[in-house]
């Protein structure tokens, strides 16, 4: 196969944020050209101001890298002609007709899964103040506890109480933050705190689609997912169920998490899974006299930020707040300033990472038409 074919057949695995389809199919990539370990690819928008287009950038550039055989792109960004913007909408019908989702979480929807081929760096404490600092925008934050083993959002959350089902559909917890909310599914919700599910990988992995798959998801504006530590069973699943979903990838400064952390990433990139960004937690410790202490070492995150090529979101100090948070059941960013770091991680979040949906309006109205039309031409038959 040429080298331009299969970098063809790579893209073929970039999805358009808002339409949930390939950006080969939907006829966005124009010419391509391969020379001398260089790369041209040619991307057509669906209008100029396309909010978008960043992200858009970034996931073909990421593709196009993975390939052994090429070093460097660049990319030619156009935008779709009237007759390429009509043969898009043929596209986009005819996919959402022969692929409709599986799930209830809207196709829209920023999904994040928060990662690290290690335990005990802060994956869940992230997860738990992301989404309320999210929640307290108006937005509701859908929150996954994909650890099964070792769940533990129900208390960080404080949201405690008995799953219910309607029309054969989980309904996950609901705790207002604010203007915004925090919906939640975790084993905490369904079996004892203290209580051990001797559980092998197929049961596991039963229970993280029915997690999605069985749950009324309907009505949110970003899902967190809570993983556990590796790239074993579980990550492979949501792979397979979630393949819109991005990674936010958590390590500490010390080599040995930045390591571990990197091989989590490549299980991202391996599964077409896009790696959004490195978020350093356990960043030091600055005493009261302003003297800092680095007990963990120091610069770890950003060092693996320019090994994977994407941002470092945030440097997370320890901060005992934190845990005493979790404890109770009252996530530290409630009690944190505007400017406070993880605020400032959820604000990087909402404008450039993965922006709402509300926030985004070069394929929306498209979208909506296609919903539409699918709509109409069901009731029709």
């Amino acid at each position: 196969m040429q080298n331009s074919d299969r970098l063809r057949e790579r893209l073929s695995q970039v999805l358009d944020p808002e339409l949930g389809a390939s950006i080969v199919e939907l006829g966005m990539v124009g010419e391509i050209a391969v020379s001398d370990r260089r790369a041209v690819v040619h991307v057509s928008l669906t209008t100029v101001g396309c909010p978008l287009r960043a992200q858009i950038e970034r996931d073909v550039k990421e593709a196009v890298l993975s390939l052994d055989e090429i070093d460097t792109v660049d990319l030619v960004m156009g935008v779709l002609d009237a007759p390429a913007k009509a043969a898009l909408m043929r596209r986009a019908r005819s996919i959402a007709q022969r692929s409709a989702p599986s799930t209830s979480i809207p196709t829209h929807t920023p999904v994040l899964m928060i990662a690290s081929g290690k335990g005990g760096v802060g994956k869940s404490s992230i997860t738990a103040n992301l989404a309320v600092a999210i929640a307290e925008t108006g937005r509701c934050v859908g929150v996954l506890d994909a650890d099964i083993w070792g769940f533990s959002l129900s208390r960080l959350l404080g949201i405690h109480g008995d799953v219910e089902a309607t029309g054969g559909k989980m309904q996950p917890l609901e705790r207002r933050v604010g203007t915004g909310s925090i919906k939640l599914l975790s084993m905490g919700l369904l079996a004892d705190e203290d209580q051990a599910l001797l559980w092998r990988g197929l049961m596991v992995q039963k229970a993280v689609a029915q997690f999605i798959e069985d749950a009324d998801w309907s009505g949110i504006d970003y899902l967190l997912i809570d993983t556990p530590p590796g790239t074993g069973d579980i990550a492979m699943t949501l792979a397979r169920l979630l393949p819109q979903m991005g990674q936010l990838v958590v390590t500490t400064p010390t080599i040995a998490a930045q390591r571990v952390a990197a091989r989590a990433a490549d299980f991202a990139r391996k599964s077409n899974i896009r790696v959004l960004g490195v978020i350093e937690n356990m960043s030091g410790f600055t005493c009261r006299c302003g003297e800092r202490h680095n007990f963990f070492g120091e610069g770890g995150g950003r060092s693996l930020s320019e090994e994977l090529n994407v941002p470092l979101l945030a440097e997370i100090e320890l901060n005992a707040a934190i845990a005493e948070g979790g404890d109770h059941g009252e996530p530290a960013v409630l009690a944190e300033s505007d400017s406070g770091v993880l605020h400032r991680l959820a604000q990087r979040i909402l404008d450039d990472v993965a922006p709402p949906f509300g926030a985004i309006g070069c394929s929306a109205r498209m979208l909506d038409a296609i919903t539409k039309a699918v709509a109409s031409g069901t009731q029709s038959s």
